[in-house]
């Protein structure tokens, strides 16, 4: 019986410490979060767009500063199955009539649309 108890331990002490044995891995879904926004969303704004307008064409967006309603941020993440994460933001900031001022982040507006004030 000792001999039994010794080589069941011996055999799972093997088998737990080989690396080179590969089991099946758990299936791994891809993660997104948070407004999917490109740059042909971001070509559509102008300045001086008002707010609805803007949430018309990006959507509500995912914060927005609680002391100062001017600034709207969207953020976007995306982490695949292999674990590679990709990360997109945009903030867009309006003046005291709300109306589109600025646009900074990962996207830019087009010349064109920079000069419609």
């Amino acid at each position: 019986m000792r001999i039994y108890s010794i080589l069941i331990l011996l055999c799972l002490s093997l088998i737990s410490s080989c690396s080179w044995i590969q089991f099946p891995s758990i299936h791994k879904v891809t993660v997104q979060q948070g407004n999917i926004v490109n740059q042909e969303m971001v070509s559509k704004l102008q300045i001086g767009m008002t707010m609805s307008q803007v949430q018309y064409i990006l959507g509500t967006p995912l914060t927005t500063d609680t002391f100062d309603n001017s600034r709207w941020d969207y953020f976007y993440s995306r982490v695949d199955s292999e674990g590679r994460r990709s990360e997109r933001q945009l903030k867009l900031s309006f003046d005291n009539k709300e109306l589109l001022k600025s646009v900074s982040g990962d996207f830019q507006l087009t010349d064109a649309d920079q000069t419609a004030e």
